[in-house]
């Protein structure tokens, strides 16, 4: 039975979708939703770090310099930049679900399309198609699931869905060792790993076409019947296996405080559990609602964290190869080392899960990314095997729990009606940082060495931490609009 609150006169009516969503207790569609979310997410992460991780050996195999070599690791991430604007405008106005079958459909066909690459400018054309299909995952995933899960559970889940994610790094690092080495059917290795790719989400495409539409997307816009429908559904599903109802979740001091804040998408404090209503800025979502009254501090302070993160966290992970290479092992040693760094992002993600709702977002943000600036530090001076794999490692777990509780606090921080389209720009930025990474660091390895290079991810990491603590919004437990 539909959830419901005291009206004038005794009478009762719905309660908002939103107080619904988030007084559910975690139903197996959460369960499945999240799972087909995070596999996803698992092939956007293997398609994300296989430039980088197969960079030297494509190097070799085309012969190009260093320039090609940079725009092939920057061509993804150029194409990621205006995927996350588009697409996250799409999932805005014609729906999550539809814009994911997009996102997979671009990024699916545009990796096959790269396995048959015959040169360097061909590999560079793909990748960026690639990346327009990939730019746009993660926004959409962090999205998708801020909607549809309850506000007490919503940080472990989203840090479920990650962990399971994150499990195609290692997965890209451990095929890359085994595939580089051989020819199947007369085809160099290499090749396989975008077929595998393609492969991977053509299965999630499939799998996605039974995903249920955000029911808050459909309040937001206007489609209640519809909202109502879906969340009917999830509360019989709960009623029948005997799960009861959450109390209301309590909304921290400090959100109300903020929901007093006049202009933009404040709300007033005795009403925090209001659904937003269709499309308050107008018909469609618009990017300049985003440096709107009430949101402009937000905004700045999320792009510059998008911006800075990255440094840190594409700055290992593209270029872990090239470190390598620097310290003067080949190319099968090196995948053998980056393949057994990269099994700290799973872990680290997993580590995120007790955490994530217990200590402030913010909090959590600034100690993984100090935890980071230590052990990049170390990886850059390791002088072993030993060494560069213990330290990659713990990188690799640092930053995942970085990543993890990153984007929990990244979908928390706009209302539904422009949820993907605000995210969206905000990843665009890190995906136009990402891009630019190959052209700065690069020179800086080549020219200065590893320490050198780390201490400019070091920086970058300090920034980013002070910029968060002091300016940032507190997000933990706090309901979405």
């Amino acid at each position: 039975m539909s959830q419901t609150t005291a009206a004038a006169g005794g009478v009762t009516a719905p309660a908002p979708i939103g107080v619904r969503l988030d007084r559910m207790p975690i139903t197996p569609l959460h369960r499945r939703l999240t799972a087909v979310i995070g596999v996803g997410l698992f092939f956007d992460t293997f398609e994300n770090n296989l430039s980088g991780t197969i960079g030297k050996v494509l190097q070799s195999d085309f012969g190009f310099g260093a320039t090609s070599l940079k725009l092939v690791l920057a061509s993804v991430f150029v194409g990621q930049f205006i995927g996350s604007l588009t697409l996250g405008r799409i999932a805005d106005r014609f729906g999550r679900r539809r814009a994911f079958l997009i996102n997979l459909a671009i990024y699916s066909v545009f990796s096959l399309l790269g396995a048959f690459s015959p040169n360097a400018a061909w590999l560079i054309v793909t990748r960026f198609f690639a990346g327009i299909g990939i730019g746009a995952e993660q926004a959409l995933s962090d999205c998708y699931l801020a909607d549809v899960l309850p506000a007490k559970k919503r940080g472990r889940f989203i840090a479920w869905a990650y962990t399971l994610a994150f499990c195609g790094v290692p997965a890209v690092g451990f095929a890359a060792l085994w595939l580089v080495p051989l020819t199947p059917l007369g085809v160099a290795g290499w090749r396989w790993l975008f077929v595998l790719g393609a492969l991977g989400s053509a299965v999630v495409w499939g799998l996605r076409r039974q995903l249920i539409e955000s029911p808050r997307w459909l309040a937001a816009t206007g489609r209640t019947a519809q909202a109502e429908r879906l969340v009917a559904r999830m509360e019989a599903e709960a009623a029948g296996r005997g799960l009861p109802m959450d109390a209301p979740p309590e909304v921290p001091r400090y959100a109300v405080d903020r929901l007093r804040h006049p202009g933009g998408w404040s709300r007033p404090a005795a009403e925090p559990h209001i659904d937003a209503v269709p499309r308050p800025f107008g018909a469609q979502p618009r990017l300049r609602d985003v440096l709107g009254p009430g949101l402009l501090r937000r905004t700045l302070v999320l792009w510059l964290f998008c911006v800075l993160s990255v440094v840190g966290y594409y700055g290992f992970g593209t270029l872990a190869p090239q470190i390598v290479a620097a310290k003067g092992y080949g190319i099968v040693a090196g995948l053998g080392f980056t393949a057994l760094s990269f099994l700290g992002y799973p872990v680290g993600s997993a580590l995120a899960l007790p955490v994530v709702d217990r200590i402030e977002r913010r909090t959590l943000i600034a100690l993984s990314a100090t935890a980071m600036v230590v052990a990049g530090l170390g990886f850059a001076y390791a002088d072993s095997a030993a060494q560069i794999v213990t330290c990659g490692f713990a990188y690799t777990l640092c930053s995942n729990v970085f990543s993890s509780v990153s984007h929990v606090y990244l979908s928390e921080q706009y209302p539904t009606a422009i949820r993907a389209t605000a995210s969206g720009a905000a990843y665009s930025l890190s995906k136009l940082s990402a891009a630019a990474l190959p052209f700065v660091l690069l020179p800086v390895l080549d020219a200065h060495g590893p320490g050198a290079l780390f201490a400019v991810i070091a920086a970058a990491m300090a920034v980013l931490a002070v910029t968060v603590l002091t300016l940032g919004e507190r997000t933990t437990g706090t309901p979405v609009k």
